[in-house]
């Protein structure tokens, strides 16, 4: 398993519109720090073909850390969690390919 520290910096492009007065990150950029943390595990050019299952459990707040943890649990498929304080924000399975 790996496991990667994050952070959604407050003056993320994406929070002005999500929602005005009261900021949350959108979970599109959850799963693309899930994507970032992917590449930097492998090491390798890689393409996300799919992501098979999604579980959005409850929001994260901007400048808030949290924790992505991957297991590759067969070649091209990688399940993930993303995680605050050990309680789980996300989780779900992301499908890719190596070039």
């Amino acid at each position: 398993m790996a496991r990667c520290d994050c952070i959604i910096p407050a003056d993320h492009p994406s929070l002005p519109g999500h929602f005005p007065g009261q900021p949350v990150v959108p979970g599109v950029v959850l799963l693309s720090e899930v994507e970032r943390c992917l590449r930097r595990q492998l090491a390798v050019p890689l393409r996300v073909t799919g992501i098979p299952n999604v579980k959005f459990i409850r929001p994260l707040l901007p400048a808030t850390a949290f924790v992505v943890d991957l297991e590759v649990s067969k070649p091209g498929t990688v399940k993930f969690q993303c995680l605050l304080a050990d309680a789980p924000l996300v989780s779900g399975s992301m499908t890719y390919e190596t070039y």
